[in-house]
């Protein structure tokens, strides 16, 4: 029989105590991780935005209608002269056809803008484009995403696959 005052007795509490806080430790790093790939995955991943997807393209049409149609055109058009200033120095709204430069980005890169706004790519830029994190889920930004890329002519895409492979090198 132990003591209070018995070594045997007190390493016990230790060590669970120890467990106690190294699972604690492990489930806030695992937790952590968690939220990370939640948020930057979709972020780094190019899948979400799949143009050959008739579901995901179907989606992207409604979406895009509802939320985006308004300032860059029902037909991807965008607004006139959008590559002159305005008098407040913004500029006008993009085409997203094959007009525009939204081809010459990456998925990711206009997941970014759509999600977070064009600061997020270019900081201190301003433009009129809301940050639309508290309005689409994730799912529809790449939809509309699938929606813009399923319009574009097969050189195009062509064109765009090739200037994100020479981006990669």
């Amino acid at each position: 029989m132990s003591n209070r005052n018995s070594p045997e007795r007190g390493q016990a509490p230790r060590k669970r105590r120890g467990l106690v806080l190294w699972l604690l430790f492990g489930g806030l790093m695992a937790a952590g991780l968690g939220v990370a790939v939640t948020i930057y995955w979709p972020m780094t991943s190019s899948a979400g935005a799949n143009s050959d997807d008739p579901a995901q393209v179907s989606l992207g049409t409604t979406v895009y209608t509802e939320n985006c149609a308004s300032c860059h055109g029902a037909n991807l058009g965008g607004q006139a002269n959008w590559r002159i200033r305005k008098p407040d120095g913004r500029l006008p709204a993009p085409p997203h056809d094959e007009t525009g430069h939204t081809w010459h980005h990456p998925d990711e890169q206009l997941f970014m803008i759509t999600k977070s706004g064009v600061a997020a790519i270019v900081p201190g830029y301003e433009s009129d484009m809301p940050a639309f994190e508290s309005i689409l889920s994730d799912e529809d930004i790449w939809a509309v995403l699938s929606y813009i890329k399923s319009t574009w002519s097969p050189e195009i895409k062509l064109r765009r696959d090739r200037r994100m492979q020479r981006a990669k090198q």
